[in-house]
């Protein structure tokens, strides 16, 4: 009897061992380094496409030759990916500095191991990461809205493709964000999606109101 129940116990406590080192090692994967750059690439990703199409839209709201409107998109380009990338510099390199003082000074009171200094410092955002997967992302989303309007000569298909094209691949940001952050896929869709058509609408409406005034 005593054999039997020795038998039938070994699965179960393999599998206990096994759901155990499951479970050590999602907690010990760490998330902060991947939030380090997804939160500065999702941002720059999604300001890149809606800014650069909503500014293509504002100016296809008073010139409809498509030159300038692709001309619009570049400097729109190259002018907010320079922005997005110094202005994450400048603001994760503060939190850098205020977490490793923060450091320096639990070490030099001794409240802190060696080990526990070194994982400390592995968690410090890295400026450069921020601001060049910020910088990179606002090019990749900004090429949609360029590439959409390059190769159509027609106005009203070019706003219509452009609006076509930036609505994909704002789904695609809204999906993609809400996978790797575990959030509601439906409901993150939804928000980007909506928040992209009021800001190439309100653009789109503003401009040719100021247009049609002669100014």
């Amino acid at each position: 009897m005593a054999v039997a129940i020795k038998v039938h116990d070994q699965p179960t406590k393999d599998l206990e061992e096994q759901t155990t080192k499951t479970l050590e090692v999602e907690e010990a994967f760490d998330y902060s380094k991947r939030s380090q750059w997804l939160r500065a690439a999702v941002l720059g990703a999604n300001d890149g496409l809606l800014s650069t199409a909503a500014l293509m839209m504002g100016v296809g709201a008073v010139k409809k030759d498509n030159k300038t409107m692709i001309l619009t998109g570049i400097a729109g380009l190259v002018a907010g990916a320079c922005s997005m990338a110094i202005g994450e510099f400048v603001s994760v390199y503060s939190q850098y500095d205020t977490e490793m003082e923060q450091i320096k000074r639990e070490s030099l009171h001794g409240n802190i191991t060696k080990a526990e200094l070194e994982a400390k410092k592995k968690k410090v955002p890295s400026p450069l990461m921020a601001a060049a997967a910020s910088a990179f992302m606002f090019a990749i989303g900004a090429v949609v809205p360029l590439l959409a309007a390059a190769f159509v000569m027609d106005y009203h298909v070019r706003l219509a493709v452009v609006v076509g094209a930036v609505s994909f691949a704002l789904i695609g940001f809204g999906g993609l964000s809400a996978m790797l952050g575990k959030a509601p896929m439906v409901k993150s869709i939804l928000r980007v999606l909506v928040g992209g058509w009021l800001a190439m609408g309100i653009t789109f409406g503003l401009t040719k109101l100021v247009g049609s005034t002669g100014l």
